[in-house]
């Protein structure tokens, strides 16, 4: 395998150029984005990538997930691409970096090659996958999840947003519906720049994140019934206060991950209140519980525990509880050799780094499943992200990307 040369870097003045144009489609109201997946503007961010991927001399494979692939060709006609990308769409109050850095840090790759007509032996591929956020159409991650085989595309297909439109329904609305059999792509392997979306590279001043694994992520739907009342009214020892119990309940969750300190996390960030009105006691609250740990056995403890302990809190109270685990997988090792290309990189460029675990899950992790793999981090502001006050520098940026750069360039195996 051929090392990059040492002075292989990217335009970073152009990536933060095309950072700044992807912004303008789907504006947010503080200075983000709201370009969530399927919608017009997702649509407007599609056809945006897709001209400068022509214009790079790509040609754009789409597959009936919305997937969208844009190839640079190799040498060798029967070597495996290696692909690389991340998301375009972003939360409702989603930031301007978020997916959408490890999109075009793919496409900055391709027309850095341009621009030094480097040649490869294997075929880049630098990928968009459809509806990474899961913020309309839950869950998270899906177009790659049934890339990977861990969804059916009839299911994904059948997912329906708040206001009952189907995923499949909407993907063909926006005229992003292939034809191309989803999970056909065979990869060599898949590398995914993407910020960190955590505090720890800001605040331990390193450049670059070697992402080593994924946490695991569990997400149970906790119901708690009790008896609407009135608040004046109704003396304390005859209330059903479901929201007192789940006030219970969330306390219980922060103990359970506090036990498995420093890696395991949880709380709950969805919560419904019935009737949610001022002077009535809630009969009933539905939120969902979001444990994660890179250990799967810890993340089965933290389920267990939080099943017999809100139970036992709302027997105690006179409160029925019922649990559904809404979404979920299991915690990723990522490609050690895909990994090592990843750290290489970023010692042969002088950036500082560490190893890290990633926090969010990522497209990465399902296609960890099915082709080698690695992710690259960034540090972000202040580790804020699903929020439009999102901010990484241009130096961060380019770093990343650079880093990104090497390590698909060294694993596609340059010409000479």
């Amino acid at each position: 395998m051929t090392t990059p040369v040492s002075n292989l870097r990217i335009n970073g003045d152009r990536l933060w150029d095309s950072l700044m144009d992807m912004a303008k489609i789907g504006p947010g109201v503080a200075g983000g984005n709201n370009r969530q997946t399927l919608t017009d503007e997702d649509g407007e961010g599609r056809a945006l990538f897709q001209q400068w991927c022509e214009a790079a001399g790509c040609s754009m494979g789409l597959d009936q997930m919305g997937n969208m692939f844009a190839r640079r060709e190799g040498s060798d006609p029967d070597a495996l691409p290696v692909y690389v990308g991340s998301h375009l769409d972003t939360q409702p109050t989603g930031g301007k970096y978020d997916g959408v850095l490890g999109v075009l840090g793919g496409l900055e790759i391709l027309r850095t090659l341009n621009d030094m007509d480097i040649k490869t032996k294997h075929p880049i591929v630098a990928t968009n996958w459809t509806n990474e956020e899961g913020t309309r159409y839950a869950p998270a991650m899906l177009a790659s999840g049934v890339f990977g085989g861990v969804h059916t595309q009839e299911w994904a297909y059948n997912r329906v947003d708040a206001e009952g439109k189907k995923f499949g329904d909407e993907l063909a609305r926006i005229g992003w519906r292939g034809e191309e059999q989803v999970g056909a792509r065979k990869m060599h392997a898949f590398f995914e720049l993407h910020i960190e979306q955590g505090p720890i590279l800001e605040a331990e001043g390193k450049d670059i994140g070697v992402v080593t694994h994924g946490q695991g992520l569990s997400w149970t739907e906790v119901t708690i019934t009790g008896r609407d009342s009135h608040t004046g009214s109704t003396p304390m020892p005859m209330r059903k206060n479901a929201g007192l119990g789940m006030a219970k309940v969330l306390e219980l969750v922060d103990q359970i991950a506090w036990s498995h300190a420093p890696h395991a996390v949880g709380a709950a960030g969805h919560i419904d209140v019935y009737p949610n009105s001022r002077n009535v006691i809630p009969g009933k609250v539905v939120f969902t519980v979001d444990f994660r740990s890179p250990d799967l056995s810890v993340i089965e403890d933290m389920e267990a525990r939080l099943k017999v302990g809100a139970a036992k809190i709302c027997e105690d109270m006179g409160l029925s509880i019922t649990f559904e685990k809404t979404g979920g997988f299991d915690p990723v090792t990522f490609d050690e050799t895909c990994v090592t290309a990843v750290r290489n990189a970023a010692e042969r460029m002088g950036y500082s780094h560490m190893n890290l675990i990633s926090g969010a899950g990522h497209d990465a992790c399902w296609i960890n499943g099915v082709a080698p793999t690695a992710m690259v981090m960034c540090p972000c502001v202040d580790g804020l992200s699903h929020n439009e006050a999102e901010d990484i520098s241009k130096e961060w940026a380019t770093a990343g990307a650079d880093v990104l750069m090497q390590a698909v360039v060294e694993t596609a195996e340059i010409v000479e």
